[in-house]
């Protein structure tokens, strides 16, 4: 199976590298040809110069794009992988709204399939090949890309329709992004007593709330500055915008959903974006009074 792999970024560069170490014919591209070719000098996978190239030298094609504008782009257009008459199944893997997964999979060229199958789990986990995949199709569906995704993850879920790997991908990072805020009050409010950090978070990692990100994000919640950023505020900010916007459409209420976007767009607006989201610790702290 020849795979094409589209968004070198944080996540992506380090999937795309444990699908050439299990033995695929790979062949990159990104925006920013720079990573490209360094992936490529590193993993001896092979080079296209636009998405268009790509599609045409390969059967499938998996995208790890940032929001719905980048796979807009990356998909459409004279250059774009829906262009070329090559590849016959595309793999969206980033977190994108079920309505630009819908688009997709309207646009897509005849005789081929969009399959959405966003992914849970932080760097490391990409790193090691231990993501969780949300696959919205079938498990037929999913079969004959079942080695493609034993390369990156450590289990795949299929959710039986297009978007639906989407929605619940949304769902989980709705719960992440509450989990990270509510960690940020509680440590506050620890601290404020007078807990060191370290201690409060010994006793929160080992209490009932603990939860895995918990663990492997530990060192950021205590020292920010000392760690590379793996998932920004800006992402978690536009990741509960479109999971606000879905649950309008869908009629369904998020309250505490509303309050977490409020104060990652507060966080933005103070300059946070960039900042890895365990810098939300860090900005509730600046209000304890």
């Amino acid at each position: 199976m020849r795979v094409g792999f589209a968004g070198l970024g944080r996540m992506g560069a380090h999937m795309a590298g444990n699908l050439v170490g299990a033995g695929f014919d790979v062949t990159v591209w990104n925006r920013s040809s720079a990573k490209a070719r360094m992936l490529a000098q590193h993993t001896g996978c092979g080079l296209a110069e636009t998405p268009r190239a790509l599609a045409a030298s390969c059967d499938v094609v998996v995208t790890m794009l940032a929001d719905d504008p980048s796979s807009e782009a990356v998909h459409l257009g004279e250059e774009g992988l829906f262009a070329a008459n090559g590849a016959k199944l595309f793999v969206e893997m980033g977190t994108m709204s079920p309505d630009h997964i819908a688009a997709l999979v309207q646009a897509a060229p005849e005789g081929t399939r969009v399959i959405d199958a966003p992914v849970s789990g932080a760097t490391q986990a990409a790193a090691d090949a231990q993501l969780l995949i949300m696959a919205g199709c079938t498990e037929a569906e999913a079969e004959s890309l079942g080695p493609l995704f034993d390369a990156m993850g450590r289990a795949t879920i299929c959710l039986g329709a297009a978007g639906a790997g989407s929605v619940m991908k949304l769902a989980v990072n709705s719960l992440i992004h509450g989990l990270n805020q509510t960690l940020a009050e509680a440590m506050t409010l620890a601290e404020a007593a007078g807990i060191a950090p370290e201690a409060a978070f010994d006793v929160i990692e080992n209490s009932a709330a603990a939860a895995p990100m918990l663990k492997y994000r530990r060192p950021l919640y205590l020292d920010e500055d000392a760690h590379d950023v793996t998932f920004t505020v800006a992402l978690a900010r536009k990741d509960m915008e479109v999971t606000a916007a879905l649950a309008d459409r869908l009629g369904t209420a998020m309250p505490q959903g509303r309050v977490t976007l409020d104060k990652l767009l507060q966080a933005e607006a103070e300059g946070y974006g960039a900042r890895d989201m365990a810098s939300i610790l860090q900005f509730m702290r600046k209000d304890t009074q």
